[in-house]
């Protein structure tokens, strides 16, 4: 699989983004206030999002779920320190990936490997209400069944590159965000994101190709 055709597939995966600041700032002004609905509310709007990128870092749905309800909690006691220059989404999304990164680290202190507890797709299609666009027609069984097997071993080669390289796969080629909110997100430069994004999916396409090779979903 070239670069292209890679990235036509792993974008296939990508999320709905998050509605724009303007939007959210009589939210932000509420949560500041403690109010205990907005905070639900904040929930309701980005749990999604902010469980499938826990997923797509830990790709176990146990963890993926405890670190998620760790990200709202995290938010809400500190959503004083919120700066408005950003979403609230790239907030979650930096949070959420800190989370993660403490603990694959854990995990790696204790010389224990995470295993992966789902079909990836199967978990994600669940929570995200089947996947299907209203209106979209509906996929034939071997079309269906290359589709959840091209995802499986993305999120399989994903698994298997460096964390670093994964976070931003996932930032910027799943959950398209734009340089900018990779910045804010993970305090590189932009140079340094552009750099070890090319880098991440060299590992990544290379990764692909040996899943492939090695027939393992």
């Amino acid at each position: 699989m070239g670069n292209t055709t890679y990235l036509n597939a792993i974008r296939g995966a990508s999320s709905s983004r998050a509605e724009t600041k303007t939007d959210e700032k009589p939210l932000v002004r509420r949560l500041k206030r403690r109010d205990e609905a907005a905070f639900k509310q904040l929930v309701k709007r980005h749990k999604s999002l902010v469980y499938n990128v826990c997923l797509r870092m830990l790709s176990n749905s146990e963890e993926a779920e405890d670190i998620a309800q760790d990200v709202f909690v995290r938010a809400f006691l500190s959503i004083g320190s919120f700066r408005e220059e950003a979403r609230l989404s790239t907030w979650l999304y930096r949070i959420a990936v800190n989370l993660c990164k403490n603990r694959l680290k854990y995990y790696s202190r204790r010389s224990a490997k995470l295993h992966s507890s789902i079909d990836f797709v199967a978990e994600k299609n669940l929570r995200n209400g089947c996947g299907q666009i209203t209106g979209e027609a509906t996929p034939g069984p071997d079309q269906t069944l290359e589709a959840f097997q091209t995802e499986n071993l993305i999120q399989e080669a994903l698994m298997s590159v460096d964390e670093d390289f994964r976070k931003l796969l996932i930032l910027r080629d799943i959950e398209g965000l734009s340089y900018i909110d990779i910045m804010r997100v993970t305090g590189l430069p932009e140079g340094t994101v552009k750099s070890r994004l090319h880098r991440a999916r060299t590992a990544l396409t290379r990764a692909f190709k040996k899943a492939q090779s090695n027939g393992t979903v």
